[in-house]
């Protein structure tokens, strides 16, 4: 009987069921066999919406949304361009920059390129890069900015671990600062990338000039608090992560809707009802996943798996090639919430049991997750390009290549360096 449920199980899943129902339906039938009571679901969703952390998700992800429907895109390539246009490949560098910043905090990639694809694109063409090498370059760094708070993939890898009562607990906080080095090593490399990919080339380079730069100072004088207010409200212990959250989603409603009114008023109701359905989804998923991951624990299951692991895998360093395949296969054919509230509470004990620091594993789950964005064949941003800059899917995957083996190579330092994450860490 358990084996004929199992398969219906796997055949749901085979056939497009949504993956909250996959997920509850093992659980169920998981806590069935073991004679556990299936109250046991319904706690475990009381505790997780009972987390006091989980109100950041919510509010930042509204923030977000409002940040996409106003046109602070725009203003963030302006001042940008402004200030950073005049270096060598200064286009680009604005690129990475505008890219990175905008996907922290809409947390969503193929937003950054729907909204950022129409003004970058075009200008780097001008400039004189390669329609080829444009292409790839926005839709490579549509997805940059996943490490960098307030990144919802980050808020959300914080409140799985937490929830999974570690003996090496660590604070959001920690986690927010273990990712700026990795984003940073990512940009920079990409630069260098940039700088020899067309040194043969006539770039463009703008030149500084004063006025613009008051100009660009002036348009954007509203966002550009944004960052000190929610990092250095956190980072200083003033906000905790919830009442930064708070914090951000006021201030950019007052913004947005009162200052710039960029968002009319009659718009708010559908902003909000499209990103309480977007964060509605996750806590479903992140709900029933959780409960899964009791029964999972209950059972032993990540003890066995690193048994047996560990009789194949004897080393940490051959452990993490194991890993990255895994994940960069995962991120190119899952959404990354799936991912995380999937993987994660298999992965975390057995990472830990080769010794791997939890905030590290979490920087490099998501800097997986970010190049699995635009692995082919099926990752997401390719099809967003190839939708939003009229080119097949072919091409796509041709113009990215060049970035994905330099991120590859961001990836393994930020993988066999743990520094680079720990370092600004009292760990």
């Amino acid at each position: 009987m358990m084996l004929v449920l199992s398969g219906l199980i796997i055949l749901a899943a085979l056939l497009g069921a949504p993956l909250f129902i996959v997920i509850l339906a093992a659980a169920m039938l998981g806590f069935y066999s073991a004679d556990i009571p299936l109250e046991v679901i319904s706690i475990e969703l009381y505790r997780l919406v009972n987390t006091p952390l989980l109100v950041a998700l919510p509010l930042f992800t509204f923030s977000g949304y409002l940040l996409a429907e106003s046109n602070t895109s725009a203003r963030l390539v302006k001042i940008t361009q402004v200030f950073l246009g005049w270096l060598p490949s200064g286009l680009a560098i604005v690129a990475f920059v505008t890219c990175a910043f905008f996907t922290a905090f809409t947390g969503a990639s193929g937003v950054t390129i729907v909204a950022l694809g129409a003004l970058l694109y075009p200008a780097l063409v001008q400039a004189g890069y390669g329609e080829k090498f444009s292409l790839g370059l926005v839709t490579t760094s549509g997805s940059l900015g996943l490490l960098l708070a307030p990144s919802v993939p980050l808020i959300l890898y914080g409140v799985i671990v937490q929830q999974m009562d570690m003996d090496n607990p660590f604070q959001l906080g920690e986690l927010f600062i273990a990712g700026v080095l990795p984003a940073l090593l990512m940009i920079v490399l990409l630069t260098l990338y940039t700088l020899w990919a067309t040194r043969h080339q006539d770039i463009f380079h703008g030149r500084f000039s004063r006025t613009e730069a008051v100009e660009a100072l002036s348009d954007a004088k509203w966002e550009i608090p944004l960052p000190f207010i929610v990092l250095g409200g956190i980072y200083s212990g003033y906000f905790a992560v919830s009442e930064a959250a708070a914090v951000t989603a006021l201030y950019v409603l007052i913004v947005e809707v009162v200052l710039n009114r960029e968002v009319p008023v009659k718009a708010l109701a559908r902003i909000i009802r499209e990103s309480t359905v977007m964060v509605g989804g996750i806590l479903l998923i992140l709900g029933v996943a959780l409960a899964f991951t009791n029964f999972l624990i209950d059972q032993e299951i990540p003890q066995y798996l690193f048994a047996w692991i560990q009789t194949w895998v004897t080393g940490k360093v051959t452990f993490l090639i194991l890993l990255n395949i895994i994940l960069l296969v995962l991120g190119a054919i899952l959404d990354i919430f799936s991912a995380l509230v999937i993987m994660i509470p298999l992965i975390v004990p057995i990472a830990m049991g080769y010794g791997i620091d939890p905030i590290h594993l979490g920087i490099i789950f998501l800097a997986n997750m970010q190049i699995g964005y635009f692995t082919p064949p099926v990752g997401m941003n390719l099809f967003i390009a190839s939708y939003r800059f009229d080119r097949t899917i072919t091409e796509l995957y041709v113009a990215t290549l060049p970035f994905m083996l330099v991120l590859l190579i961001a990836l393994l330092l930020i993988t066999y360096v743990p520094e680079i994450s720990l370092v600004l860490l009292d760990r």
